[in-house]
């Protein structure tokens, strides 16, 4: 097979609608597929998004009731121990560096240490937040968790 052989899968390209060409188009002559009579017929007539023809539209039929909690919710972007093992032994690793290496990425508030794999080196990580089991693995091989508070996050580049 060559570059010349290449073509798209059967049925996969359309040919553009040509509306308002006439009758011999195929595509009604004269109303061009918009029907005879209201609304939709006129020119430049365009109906927003959730428009139901006049009838009272769904967002606006259901009711709204009740506080949402997303806008104010903590989010805190996760980061396993079997991830923390490319530090060095003894190392301090911090939001800052998590971001300097590629684990963490985005916007949030903060870093939570998540106790997925198996964590090899004495490390004291300062995160946000830690899971039980993530604490105990780091303090089991020696190392210190501290809990980074949103000023010492915000002062290490966040």
């Amino acid at each position: 097979m060559r570059l010349h052989d290449l073509k798209p899968a059967s049925g996969s390209k359309h040919r553009r609608k040509r509306i308002g060409r006439g009758p011999g188009s195929g595509r009604g002559g004269h109303t061009s597929t918009r029907g005879q009579k209201g609304q939709g017929s006129r020119s430049g007539s365009s109906t927003r998004p959730g428009f139901e023809g006049g009838q009272l539209p769904l967002a606006r039929r259901l009711p709204k009731r009740g506080f949402n909690n997303k806008r104010f919710a903590t989010v805190y972007i996760p980061v396993n121990l079997d991830s923390l093992n490319q530090f060095e032994d003894g190392a301090r690793v911090d939001e800052a560096q998590l971001r300097k290496v590629g684990l963490v990425n985005g916007r949030g508030d903060g870093v939570k240490i998540l106790a997925r794999g198996k964590l090899e080196k004495k490390l004291a990580v300062c995160a946000a937040t830690f899971s039980a089991s993530a604490r105990a693995a780091i303090e089991e091989k020696g190392g210190t968790c501290e809990v980074a508070t949103r000023a010492s996050a915000a002062a290490s580049g966040k």
